[in-house]
């Protein structure tokens, strides 16, 4: 019996690459396609050799073509940082219309389910806490973080409408914050620029007065959530998230304290549109995939603190 095929779009990605382990681990034949724009073959470089792993380097704003049939497309290729989407606003919007349209097509030609990979941020700086699958959500769409956040809210438009037009099987993951081995060491994102300053013993930079909230998912617990979903019958948005908030503010000090750091904080003003506040409310999740996070947040960020010794090590060589 021939394995089952999945197409990972931005498989050397973070998030990817920890899926193209998890797929290949659940007896898959794994196709990874990027185009490198801020992944790297070094996230699947120990999957090279591996018979049911293949690297396609290519851009899905393009054409996509696969040879042979496929069971499964997932579409995690976008810029995914701050830093990403505002140094490269065309691209993140592009990858999230264009993108998203190219491999919907082929899902639909292969009659391959479709998981697509949506954000917290379609809630953008929320007036409802927690934030559930039911809420619209409260974005600026022409504020410079509306590239990422509505470039999320098309595709997931574009696929419930080839889900409803095309009959399309599909499933949406809007995924919180999320942090492990794997992260970029200047992708701007909170736990790898604290991570990199506390190492240097730098000051740990926080916007605003800190008291802003995040919930931190460990990259073992969402992946273990995407397939639950990518196996389970729900059609609609599922949060994937940790629901255990902090404040940027604890945060940063409990990074100070994980790695053994001298450093201090230091304070910069607010970014335009930085929401105030973010947790997942995972009820969903609970009910129809049995998933809740298993890792708590101190033992994640000491399982990922080798990761970022040697990022900072290489960096500083």
């Amino acid at each position: 019996m021939a394995k089952k095929r999945v197409l990972i779009t931005g498989g050397s990605g973070f998030l990817g690459s920890h899926l193209c382990d998890k797929y290949i681990h659940e007896g898959y034949h794994v196709i990874c396609m990027d185009n490198l724009l801020t992944g790297s073959e070094d996230n699947v470089s120990h999957l090279f050799g591996n018979e049911n792993f293949e690297f396609h380097k290519h851009d899905v704003t393009n054409y996509v073509y696969v040879k042979g049939d496929l069971d499964m497309v997932l579409h995690f290729a976008s810029p995914a940082s701050p830093i990403d989407y505002l140094e490269m606003p065309i691209q993140t919007l592009k990858v999230g219309s264009l993108g998203t349209h190219k491999v919907l097509g082929l899902a639909k030609e292969k009659n391959a389910r479709f998981v697509l990979a949506s954000t917290s941020e379609v809630y953008g700086d929320p007036n409802v806490h927690p934030q559930d699958e039911d809420y619209w959500g409260n974005v600026n769409p022409i504020g410079s973080r509306g590239v990422y956040d509505e470039a999320k809210r098309f595709a997931e438009a574009m696929t419930m409408a080839y889900h409803r037009f095309h009959g399309i099987d599909t499933r949406i993951v809007r995924i919180f914050n999320t942090y492990g081995s794997r992260m970029r060491l200047y992708d701007g994102r909170a736990l790898p620029t604290f991570m990199r300053q506390a190492l240097n013993g730098e000051p740990l930079t926080v916007y605003g007065d800190g008291s802003q909230t995040r919930s931190f998912t460990y990259v073992d617990d969402l992946v273990e959530g995407i397939y639950r979903l990518s196996m389970s019958d729900e059609i609609e948005p599922v949060n994937i998230g940790n629901p255990d908030e902090t404040t940027i503010r604890e945060f940063a000090e409990e990074i100070i304290e994980v790695t053994g750091s001298s450093s201090k904080i230091v304070y910069e003003e607010l970014p335009d549109d930085d929401p105030q506040v973010r947790q997942p409310d995972i009820s969903k999740a609970k009910r129809v995939l049995d998933w809740e996070p298993k890792v708590e947040r101190r033992d994640g960020l000491i399982k990922t603190l080798d990761y970022f010794k040697e990022q900072v090590l290489r960096a500083n060589a």
